[in-house]
């Protein structure tokens, strides 16, 4: 009878041993194929630092349509500018390591601002991962007509005769814009007064007026001025010429070797993204950006394609951080 009793027992467990095994390989199986399923197989949202109708906005949107051919799925644009760069970047850093939450990242928020803002919720070496470079370009310093250099070397003779008699304008405190001129104060040595404007187009429109001597600018913002006469250019400051303005030589070639300032985008994931989602979509912006109507669209924005692997890209970010946060804290440069 005990025996009995015991095998009735035990035919009820057996029963929940094999049910609780089928519950596991239910749930597993869905698991199991969606880590089999390729990547993308859903939309990717592609985060903006700034709002739509800039640079930013303009090459995410020259780009989105080639890379949905590519990949398969649609590359949504998501614009949440605010805090210089720092809302965008915070997002895709806390977001899933997935795929399918990209910062299509702009140098001066990931270079600049992490030593302009204390306390910041995120860490760029630690919470992001460096997809590839996508594009650069240039600046160019400009000069008002009225003033006599013709040449980098004549404005820093100028300066140093008269120190303190120059001014510059920038677009605010902080951007790259100010950071460029005074880089070149540091390297030329130089006593150049800084009068910043609320934006890029303030700065020029003083520059014109004669309000202030210098600037550096953005492509887009002072050749045309350069072409009509109203403005000089002198210089601009990558390490190769200007492919619309090659009459223009470098600041490297103009007695400041190795100097070289640039503005740049390139996209970034969650740190923990997989190895083989990275490769992919690294891949298809790659390919995108070597698409000729890419490249021509992007030149019309002033825009170089460039692009490198993920170890470059990481490279580029830490040296750069490195001279914007030296330059930064002996300046005393608070952001605005």
């Amino acid at each position: 009878m005990q025996q009995h009793h015991t095998a009735a027992r035990r035919a009820p467990r057996g029963k929940s041993i094999v049910a609780l095994c089928a519950a596991v390989l239910a749930l597993a199986a869905p698991l199991a194929q969606a880590a089999d399923t390729p990547y993308p197989n859903r939309p990717i949202r592609l985060v903006l630092p700034f709002p739509a109708g800039g640079g930013t906005d303009n090459l995410a949107r020259i780009m989105g349509p080639k890379m949905l051919a590519l990949l398969g799925q649609p590359v949504v644009i998501d614009n949440k500018p605010g805090a210089a760069g720092n809302i965008a970047t915070d997002n895709v850093a806390k977001a899933e390591p997935d795929g399918y939450t990209v910062l299509m990242g702009f140098n001066t928020a990931l270079t600049i601002n992490p030593a302009l803002y204390k306390n910041l919720s995120f860490d760029i070496g630690r919470d992001l991962r460096p997809v590839t470079l996508l594009a650069g370009a240039q600046y160019i310093l400009v000069v008002n007509s009225a003033v006599p250099a013709k040449s980098v070397k004549e404005l820093v003779a100028l300066a140093k005769a008269k120190p303190g008699s120059l001014n510059y304008s920038s677009s605010g405190p902080g951007g790259p814009l100010h950071l460029a001129a005074e880089l070149f104060k540091a390297r030329t040595g130089t006593d150049i007064v800084h009068v910043p404007y609320k934006g890029g187009g303030p700065a020029s429109v003083a520059l014109i007026g004669g309000d202030v001597q210098m600037m550096f600018g953005s492509v887009t913002a002072v050749l045309p001025f350069v072409r009509e006469g109203k403005l000089r250019a002198l210089a601009s400051t990558g390490m190769k010429r200007l492919m619309v303005a090659p009459e223009i030589p470098t600041l490297n070639e103009s007695g400041l070797a190795g100097f070289n300032v640039t503005s740049w985008y390139g996209l970034l994931v969650p740190t923990k993204t997989p190895d083989a989602v990275v490769a992919r979509l690294g891949e298809a912006a790659q390919k995108t950006v070597q698409m000729p109507e890419v490249r021509e669209a992007m030149s019309r924005q002033g825009l170089d394609v460039a692009t490198d692997t993920q170890a470059q890209f990481a490279t580029l970010i830490k040296e750069e951080s490195k001279t914007w946060a030296d330059l930064i804290a002996k300046l005393n440069i608070k952001a605005d």
